[in-house]
């Protein structure tokens, strides 16, 4: 229960800052491109990998690791997740379930965003 509780008060963190970001990006270079987004998305990517390199060669306490990793970064960004799954899946020689991975997760992605699109039309039409 004290690793959850961890978990969320990194998740909250996380997203405190996605959205402080997001208003600065917006203040800043305007909404026509979704610059806060793609910050902490590549931000997120680096970090992913910074931390978990260091959490294993640190031996950091599952406890830390996972706050950090799923809680802070899984706040800030899901996709820092898919892309530190990608490049572990790359490095172990599985290419194709990489690839897969890949091409499931952005078609998925877009088909399950339409059809909730489509769903909420339906569901909340006026």
């Amino acid at each position: 229960m004290e690793r959850f509780l961890w978990v969320c008060l990194g998740g909250a963190a996380g997203t405190g800052t996605r959205y402080l970001v997001a208003v600065w990006a917006a203040e800043r270079f305007g909404t026509t491109f979704p610059v806060g987004t793609l910050l902490v998305n590549l931000a997120g990517c680096f970090l992913m990998a910074l931390l978990v390199e260091a959490a294993f060669r640190g031996a950091w306490p599952e406890t830390v690791r996972v706050a950090v990793t799923a809680g802070y970064l899984g706040g800030l960004t899901t996709y820092s997740s898919f892309n530190f799954e990608t490049t572990r899946l790359i490095e172990t020689g599985a290419s194709g379930s990489a690839g897969a991975y890949v091409l499931a997760t952005l078609v998925g992605a877009f088909i399950a965003g339409w059809a909730g699109l489509a769903l909420g039309r339906h569901l909340f039409a006026a």
